[in-house]
């Protein structure tokens, strides 16, 4: 196993953090749009917070999961903690993986309420199941990034049967502390 330089470990955890922090701040973001967006009275904010929140999925939201997928990946394969060897990364990389393709597929309504918003105001209950469940989606997805963010700064003990058979390899030794 080959780990990254003390840069370029540096470089690749300034990555993935400043990735992981956008995702979660733009979907926070998101939700303040999408609650604006069912309780406003003002036909403009409601229609302006539909196509916003098209627009910041796409350009923002979308973008940083798969920077925070692609990110987390490298930095675990770079470093010692390794990509398979302690059940902390294993679902930091399975939460993510589901988070980002649940992502993808949350964007269809997104598309569909920013069309309906964008050819006339959304009025009263119109399409308020999709409404409701925008807001729902985005408080459940600030609550799976919150948890993935908590295993990396605890990073339970386990090791996985691949990290057990590592350890009694020569080379170097995956750390026992904290970053």
């Amino acid at each position: 196993m080959t780990t990254f330089t003390p840069r370029l470990r540096k470089l690749s955890l300034t990555l993935h953090v400043t990735a992981s922090v956008g995702w979660l701040g733009a979907v926070a973001a998101f939700l303040a749009l999408a609650i604006a967006g069912l309780t406003s009275t003002s036909p403009q904010t409601v229609r302006g917070a539909y196509l916003a929140m098209e627009v910041v999925g796409w350009f923002v939201i979308v973008p940083f999961g798969i920077a925070s997928l692609l990110t987390g990946v490298v930095q675990s394969l770079g470093t010692a903690w390794g990509l398979l060897r302690h059940y902390w990364v294993i679902a930091k990389l399975l939460i993510t993986g589901v988070a980002t393709l649940l992502l993808l597929a949350h964007m269809q309504p997104v598309g569909h309420l920013a069309d309906a918003a964008a050819r006339a105001a959304l009025s009263g209950g119109e399409l308020e199941g999709m409404r409701v469940q925008l807001i729902a989606d985005a408080a459940a997805a600030l609550l799976v990034l919150l948890t993935a963010a908590t295993l990396s700064v605890f990073k339970p003990r386990g090791v996985t049967r691949y990290g057990r058979h590592r350890r009694r390899e020569p080379g170097p030794v995956p750390p026992q502390a904290t970053y």
